[in-house]
This record gives structure tokens, C-alpha cells and sequence, in this order.
């Protein structure tokens, strides 16, 4: 129970990674806080890991809308008492060549990524430096936020922001016992990584099976994707970690495809 009476507050779990995160915390004795964009899903994961209501809760929360942040934080903290991990996980993907990326486009995804970020981290960072008792700030980077990837631009420039961003925050939070790293997967297959191989087929100009094995999995050793097993468990690690020891880092789970 390396989490034990911990709350943690993790953003996009209704699916995928997030989802895969929140239920390895709460096999390690945390309380969860479900925050993503669809309620009636966030209610439902919820429902699934804790039919009892009172270890696990949903939460409406559309990460690029400051109220809603403030709104659902501020829920959270009064339902659980207090706020010790985020895990900043909801993001989006769009891809296009650069020359012909749809503006809004970028917006929408550098607002999820980033502002997102930034507004959730803010909205924690109120309680966790109140309480005096430290917290985990995890940020869901990716091997983007170390490489390029062609049709990605806006993806690549937030998950590289997000690196900065956990060196700020840091930097600042080492005094109240706050730290903050990022995770860096390489390709996971869950819906959004699927949605992405169709897309990229047709922009590449090259089939679906070539677009898994000669673009997302090229430069693994082993030609094998990353599971949300895998990255949950280094967000168990971060989340765990008690000291300032282990703060503005990145780590990459990614078969090898990124190597430091």
C-alpha cells in the first residue's frame, strides 16, 4: 500500500492511460478523483473500481477551462480533504503537415496539453502547499517531448512544454516538499493511438500495418508497443518517491525507442 490515504486526482482517466493509473493507485491504498470531459464516463470508471462511492469519485472537468478546474479541484479537495498527486494525463492528437495544420486546430491541442497543464497544476498547487505534507505533480509527456515526429507540430511543442513546465514547478515546490516529473511513453495502442493510424496511412501514403511497423515502432529494440501496465507503474514510482531526490525529471518507457 505505497499509497496509502494518499489522494490523488488524475485528469483523462475514464479511459486509456488515465484509467490504467488510477486503478493501479488505488490497489496501493489511494483515493481517487476521476476528472475528464465526459461525466457520464468518469462516473462509470468510477462505479467500476469503487462501487462504494468512497474511495473513488467523478469529476466534470474540461482541463483548458479554468473554472472547471478550479470547480472540480475544489470538489475533490472538500469530498477527500485534501489533494497529494496529480497526474496531469488528458491530452488530445491531431495530425497534418505543418503547412497545412488547421490554426484552431492547434489551439484546441496546445490548450488541452499545456493550459491544461498549467491550470490543473495551479489549481493542486493551492492545496498541496496549504497542507504542509508535500504532493506529486506527474505530467503525461512522451518520447515527443525528447524527438520529432513528422505531421505532429503542435503535439511535439506541448509535450516538449510540459518538460519546462515540471522544472518550474520544481524549482518552486521544493520548499513546500512538492515535486514534479513527467513521463515520457512511447506509443501506447489505446484509442488515440489508434485513431492515429488510419490518419497517418493516409497522409504517409503507405498501408496501416506499415504505418505501426516502420513509423510508431521503428526505433524499438523490440518492435513491441508500450502497455498502460508500463506507464502506470512508473506513475506508481513517482507518485511513491518522497523526497526532493527525484524532482524535474523525465522518464522514457518506450522499448528503447528514446535512450538517454
Amino acid at each position: 500500500m505505497r499509497l496509502k490515504d494518499k489522494v490523488a486526482v488524475v485528469t483523462g482517466a475514464a479511459s486509456g492511460i488515465g484509467n490504467e493509473i488510477a486503478k493501479t493507485y488505488l490497489r496501493e491504498g489511494a483515493k481517487i478523483v476521476i476528472a475528464d470531459l465526459k461525466l457520464d464516463a468518469a462516473q462509470a470508471a468510477a462505479k467500476e473500481m469503487d462501487p462504494s462511492g468512497k474511495n473513488v469519485i467523478a469529476v466534470a472537468m474540461d482541463v483548458s477551462n479554468e473554472q472547471q478546474v478550479n470547480d472540480g479541484i475544489d470538489q475533490a479537495a472538500k469530498f477527500f480533504g485534501k489533494i497529494d498527486i496529480l497526474v496531469s494525463n488528458a491530452g488530445i492528437q491531431t495530425v497534418a503537415p505543418v503547412d497545412q495544420f488547421d490554426f484552431a486546430k492547434w489551439k484546441q491541442l496546445m490548450a488541452i496539453h499545456v493550459d491544461g497543464a498549467f491550470l490543473t497544476t495551479k489549481a493542486c498547487l493551492k492545496y498541496m502547499y496549504k497542507q504542509g505534507t508535500g504532493g506529486s505533480i506527474i505530467y503525461m509527456g512522451s518520447v515527443h517531448s525528447k524527438e520529432a515526429s513528422k505531421l505532429k507540430a503542435p503535439y511535439v511543442a506541448a509535450k516538449h512544454a510540459l518538460e519546462g513546465l515540471a522544472k518550474v514547478v520544481a524549482k518552486e515546490g521544493a520548499e513546500h516538499k512538492v515535486r514534479a516529473n513527467v513521463i515520457c511513453p512511447g506509443f501506447v495502442r489505446t484509442p488515440l493511438v489508434e485513431k492515429q493510424i488510419p490518419e497517418q496511412a493516409k497522409e504517409l501514403g503507405i498501408s496501416e500495418d506499415d504505418v505501426v511497423k516502420k513509423v510508431m515502432l521503428k526505433e524499438t529494440v523490440d518492435g513491441e508497443f508500450t502497455t498502460v501496465e508500463d506507464v502506470a507503474n512508473v506513475a506508481l514510482f513517482f507518485a511513491a518517491f518522497e523526497t526532493n531526490a527525484l524532482t524535474g525529471q523525465s522518464l522514457v518507457v518506450s522499448h528503447g525507442w528514446y535512450m538517454q
